[in-house]
């Protein structure tokens, strides 16, 4: 399918775009935004306490960007008059269950959604055990079982990372992971386990009274255990792996498109080259070049850097 196809199936659509604050959504919502004016609505899923606090998120964390300038420009003075026909920002989680919505607001998406996009994740390599667990592993269950429950539903893309493989070297296929499958053959792993094993540590620390910071540490520690413990290198990877399971076990006849991106860097073309947000990954090194501070890094010569640059 060509951009054109992609652009011309987005029209008249209504998406559900969750982690809407995020570095890829807010370049997804921008490009759907600018080059399909014609999309009927995004709801976007923002963690937030209530309505007006979502709404602040996204006046400052997406639409306040630089990386809407182009946009801004197109419409001028309608610019805000157009996001607010286009966007509603709704306030919930993809770790509660039904995203933690209410019953009204499930019912109005239930009926009007056609495409689901799941982009929330925490992204840390060392995050806390449980919190990794509740948004990229359990979060991903939560959005699905959410999906199959609009009347209009057409597709699912849940966003994963290329990094499920671990640290496999030679040719890794595109394959899906089944439940309980790790990368070193240990058997045993079960995801229900996994989530009653952080909950009992979590309650155990909070018993005995420990400073919240020892707390967090020891959370830390438990989520790389587990994931060295089946062969992955990190909580991070480890935790969205387990999430690609979960799709698989609860999509039934749901469309579903995984996409696994590796590293993720700034914008190449559109909606104008360089826009980066913060400095992850790679981009230190990028910039600590352009500056003219790092004349040089070592590496294999036989090594391939794969980067994923928006256009």
């Amino acid at each position: 399918m060509d951009l054109d196809s992609i652009i011309g199936f987005l029209g008249h659509k209504t998406i559900l775009v969750t982690g809407a604050t995020g570095f890829i959504a807010k370049i997804l919502v921008e490009k759907i935004l600018r080059t399909q004016p014609n999309v009927k609505q995004l709801y976007l899923l923002v963690r937030a306490r209530d309505a007006k606090a979502a709404d602040a998120r996204l006046q400052d964390e997406v639409l306040g960007k630089e990386l809407f300038k182009v946009l801004r420009e197109k419409w001028g003075t309608n610019f805000e008059s157009f996001v607010s026909e286009k966007i509603s920002v709704v306030a919930g989680d993809t770790s509660y269950e039904n995203l933690g919505l209410t019953a009204h607001q499930m019912k109005e998406m239930f009926e009007d959604i056609d495409i689901v996009i799941n982009v929330a994740a925490t992204t840390k390599f060392d995050e806390r055990y449980e919190v990794a667990l509740g948004v990229n592993t359990l979060g991903p269950k939560h959005v699905v079982q959410f999906a199959k429950s609009c009347a209009k539903i057409q597709l699912l893309i849940h966003v994963s990372t290329a990094y499920v493989c671990g640290e496999k070297g030679g040719l890794i296929p595109e394959s899906s992971y089944a439940m309980g499958e790790t990368l070193n053959g240990v058997t045993g792993l079960d995801i229900e386990s996994e989530k009653k094993l952080a909950e009992q540590t979590l309650c155990n620390l909070k018993a005995k009274d420990l400073p919240e910071k020892v707390i967090r540490q020891n959370m830390k520690n438990l989520g790389c255990q587990r994931a060295k413990h089946y062969g992955w290198p990190n909580t991070y990877v480890f935790t969205k792996a387990m999430g690609e399971m979960l799709v698989g076990q609860f999509r039934g006849n749901l469309p579903v498109v995984i996409m696994r991106p590796t590293i993720v860097c700034s914008t190449l073309k559109e909606p104008f080259p360089g826009w980066v947000e913060g400095c992850r990954t790679i981009d230190s090194v990028a910039v600590t070049y352009g500056k003219g501070s790092l004349n040089f890094f070592l590496a294999d010569k036989s090594s391939v850097l794969d980067l994923v640059s928006h256009s």
